[in-house]
């Protein structure tokens, strides 16, 4: 029997898991617009398959994950091994300005501080942060039961919560964009998705992604440590 880490991680191997997982990859990297080689904390980085597209696109990355097992499959499942660490995302281990990037792919929607994990993100980013959401606004929304799956107990979110959660950070540029319009992942769903215009804000996946401000400016803001 396969355990909780492998069945979650074998749905991206799927026709549909494939499809969605690649669509909110490419919209995420897109968004970003990363220099080669720059290096990237995936924060809630589960099972790591974001953690793993980054690699294969040459980004040095370190995970963290308040979960071990799903950290440990993390660990062995990925050549070369992905760097883990089992932490709390509103407590990161790591120094101020650690990465040039920091990511975090629907792990926010379970944090019950996301306002605290928030902080902490752009706390050790550099230079850039990425966010992977869920929106209330979309067909997914309406066709899942908060209490199903996956998705139980996930916070969903919208333009308005998007905008209270980077209230007052300091962090500028920001850029927010959607995909999987339509979650059914099949042939007809894909061809959808395709021809739908650019900046549809209805897709079941939000990507926020934004520049951290230097930090001089930041204190002129007064905003971190003195």
């Amino acid at each position: 029997m396969l355990s909780a880490p492998e069945t979650y991680d074998a749905w991206y191997r799927t026709a549909r898991g494939h499809w969605i997982g690649e669509a909110e990859y490419r919209l995420l990297r897109r968004q970003l617009e990363l220099r080669q080689g720059e290096t990237i904390l995936d924060a809630g980085c589960g099972t790591g398959y974001f953690s793993r597209r980054f690699m294969q696109d040459g980004h040095s990355v370190v995970g963290v994950d308040l979960d071990p097992a799903a950290t440990a499959y993390a660990r062995r499942s990925l050549m070369p091994p992905l760097s883990c660490v089992v932490a709390d995302m509103t407590a990161l281990p790591f120094a101020d300005r650690s990465f040039d990037c920091v990511i975090s792919v629907t792990a926010l929607c379970f944090v019950a501080d996301e306002a605290k994990a928030m902080k902490e993100i752009v706390r050790v980013a550099r230079r850039h942060f990425g966010l992977g959401l869920l929106n209330r606004d979309s067909l997914l929304h309406r066709a899942k039961s908060p209490d199903a799956g996956s998705y139980a107990g996930a916070r969903w979110h919208t333009g308005a919560s998007v905008a209270a959660l980077l209230h007052d950070l300091p962090v500028r540029d920001v850029r927010v964009a959607t995909a999987i319009l339509f979650p059914g992942g099949g042939p007809v769903a894909r061809v959808l998705e395709s021809l739908a215009p650019a900046g549809l804000p209805w897709g079941g996946f939000i990507a926020v992604t934004g520049s951290v401000e230097p930090r001089d400016e930041s204190r002129q803001r007064g905003i971190g440590p003195a």
